[in-house]
């Protein structure tokens, strides 16, 4: 049973991938704040993890923040950014840092399960280069 990581300041997004990917045979946690997200990736290990990148009230750089974290903890964890706040030179950025996929709000839960179960199934680009 994959574990994923769903971190987004949107209760309601939280809940609801929280639900879909539990029915779907994933264990779910999930985080709407920088430091809870900080201390889940600490401490338990994630196949997929699912971000927004802006996180109230901190900014941008935070979400690029947790994709290098995750990167220099585990390299084969995938990280899917999903975000309002897509602009084609964040989403540059967001996979410079690490980012396996870069999807834009909103985005039915289907269409994002079909982005991890292709992470999942592929191998990781991450793993391969040199730190």
């Amino acid at each position: 049973m994959p574990r994923l990581l769903v971190i987004d300041d949107e209760e309601s997004i939280c809940f609801s991938m929280s639900e879909y990917f539990s029915l779907h045979g994933y264990r779910v946690d999930t985080a709407q704040e920088l430091d809870e997200a900080e201390k889940l990736i600490g401490s338990r290990e994630y196949k997929v993890v699912i971000q927004d990148l802006r996180l109230t009230p901190t900014r941008n750089a935070d979400g690029l923040d947790i994709i290098k974290m995750i990167r220099g903890q585990n390299p084969y964890t995938r990280i899917i950014v999903l975000t309002a706040y897509g602009s084609s030179e964040m989403e540059d950025e967001a996979r410079r840092c690490g980012a396996d996929a870069f999807l834009r709000k909103p985005k039915p839960l289907s269409q994002v399960a079909q982005v991890v179960q292709g992470l999942l199934e592929s191998p990781s680009k991450q793993a391969a280069r040199p730190a």
